[in-house]
């Protein structure tokens, strides 16, 4: 009964919120965070025409997210950096690397050295040839500028040299085993020839990229929110069918979920409540991919408050009914979330779920943890009232949904959790967190950045001398047994003094037209279901 009444709250909180649910392919046949960026030349006299003048029946026109970069060392989370550069090594259908610019290789476990053997048919989209001097220059990117602002450089730290042994034959030499690293070869390949110089951070061609991939950039129309990517015929492996893919930067999931209903778009992303819309309409296909993209208030652990109080955060997860949450705001489409990486093959330690909802040990875990409730039923210690601040974006109606969600049940608890809706985040603006979104969908180790004391995408200052050591030895550990044990080790640890409230992992949700075909939902996909194009060039598309 206490279950019933609770979950009648929750959804009288909702008002209303929909959404759809299942693991599963679901197909109706027949029956970062800104929207910046700026206006780019067309790549070429030859492909100088924008779509609008073309014919449009081989065109697929995506409602995306916000762009301002394409550039796949300063941008790893998006769709066109994955088809318009390719990488030394590319993801299967299995989450697993294998060659992609690279024909073979070779590893040295005496030296720690791989030895990759490079293409001969490659060519930039502006028709210059591919070599292994671009390979050399993107890694000692990653690994010597000490300017480069970028999330991911902590994946290379362990490169100690990188030599072009021929025209077609790289040497990268690692200082000790590293299980990652054929993941972190799947980086884009930057072009020298247009780099060489330049700052990295602020050059023109990230808003002008110029790749080896599938897909080559024609204009970026920032007033339209507009990026045209024409097919390249020039391709080294299997020349996609679709010819041209316009993406739309669009800034919120209304105006995709209109846009696919009014023929603006032919394929989005779109949360549960949206998707659902479109299940039963036999003009449209829906497809529901696993992901490992989850949802939680990720607290900063500089800020004044976390800096006296980081010791309740784990409480806090007693004072969520995160199953409500999941059944309403995701419709029962997704999971309760306990750890970071408990969707990952080497992770799902069910040790580590150690809070349950439950107010009355709540209660009990605050009160030994030195807090009281005052005249106005919200919780203090020394002074200081139990409230912080978690900033979410606006434009993002499930994370603003379960935020405000976390608020109130947090708020019946005797807690303040005030959400502050923002257009962007603002890492500087004295938040005591954000909504935050993750995924570790390839290898575990994907979290060490994130993690790890000082690391690149560490971004809210969390640490934690156990979790160090822990991801350390995951990082450098080649049986597999043996890592999946440490890692199981880290969900345990980080349970007991988390940096991120945890709520819930999301299915992925597209839609598209009924005439769009191909998606492949073997692959599971990351943060904000990135990754679905992951195939391509196997689509097709018939109006």
């Amino acid at each position: 009964m206490r279950k019933m009444c609770s979950l009648l709250l929750i959804l009288s909180l909702c008002l209303g919120l929909a959404a759809c649910g299942a693991q599963s392919e679901i197909t109706a046949t027949s029956g970062t965070e800104s929207d910046t960026g700026a206006e780019t030349d067309t790549a070429s006299d030859s492909t100088s025409d924008t779509a609008s003048d073309s014919d449009l029946s081989n065109t697929l026109v995506y409602a995306g997210e916000g762009v301002s970069t394409i550039n796949p060392v300063l941008e790893s989370h998006g769709e066109l950096t994955d088809i318009i550069f390719s990488g030394l090594m590319k993801y299967d259908a299995n989450g697993q690397p294998i060659e992609d610019l690279a024909e073979s290789y070779e590893y040295d476990a005496d030296t720690f050295t791989y030895v990759f053997t490079l293409r001969q048919d490659v060519t930039w989209h502006d028709g210059e040839a591919f070599d292994a001097e671009d390979v050399v220059f993107t890694y000692k990117e990653l690994t010597e500028d000490e300017t480069l602002s970028s999330s991911i450089t902590s994946n290379y730290e362990d490169i100690t040299d990188v030599v072009a042994v021929d025209a077609y034959t790289v040497s990268i030499t690692l200082n000790s085993y590293n299980a990652a690293i054929l993941d972190y070869f799947t980086v884009g390949i930057l072009p020298q020839h247009l780099l060489e110089g330049e700052d990295i951070n602020t050059t023109s061609f990230n808003q002008s990229p110029v790749g080896t991939g599938r897909y080559k950039l024609v204009e970026w129309d920032t007033a339209g929110g507009m990026i045209t990517l024409e097919r390249n015929e020039d391709y080294y492996d299997k020349v996609p069918n679709i010819e041209r893919v316009i993406y739309k930067t669009v800034g919120d999931e209304t105006t995709k979920a209109t846009m696919i209903r009014s023929g603006e778009a032919d394929l989005a992303w779109l949360n549960a409540n949206y998707a659902a819309q479109f299940a039963d309409d036999e003009n449209y296909n829906s497809w529901v991919f696993t992901t490992a993209d989850y949802r939680g208030a990720s607290m900063d652990m500089s800020s004044d408050f976390w800096q006296d109080n980081a010791d309740s955060i784990g409480v806090l997860n007693y004072a969520l009914d995160k199953q409500a949450i999941v059944d309403s705001v995701l419709n029962g489409q997704g999971c309760v979330a306990y750890s970071p990486i408990q969707l990952n093959p080497l992770g799902t330690n069910s040790d580590a779920d150690i809070y349950s909802y439950d107010l009355e040990k709540f209660d009990e875990e605050m009160e030994a943890l030195g807090w009281a409730k005052g005249s106005d039923g919200i919780y203090e210690r020394n002074g200081q009232r139990f409230h912080f601040t978690i900033q979410t974006r606006d434009y993002e109606e499930e994370r603003v949904d379960i935020a405000n969600l976390m608020s109130s049940m947090l708020l019946q608890a005797g807690v303040e959790m005030e959400v502050v809706l923002v257009t962007a985040f603002d890492w500087t603006a004295g938040y005591d967190g954000f909504l935050a979104g993750y995924a570790t969908q390839f290898d575990p180790d994907m979290i060490y950045t994130q993690f790890v004391t000082g690391a690149s995408d560490n971004n809210m200052h969390y640490s934690n001398a156990e979790v160090d050591a822990l991801l350390e030895e995951g990082r450098h550990t080649e049986d597999v047994e043996t890592r999946k044990e440490i890692y199981g080790e880290f969900e345990e640890v980080y349970a007991e003094a988390p940096g991120i409230l945890l709520v819930a992992y999301l299915d992925g949700n597209y839609v598209g037209v009924s005439g769009l075909e191909g998606l492949d939902t073997t692959r599971v996909l990351g943060h904000h279901a990135v990754g679905v194009m992951w195939n391509i060039e196997e689509w097709t598309l018939s109006r």
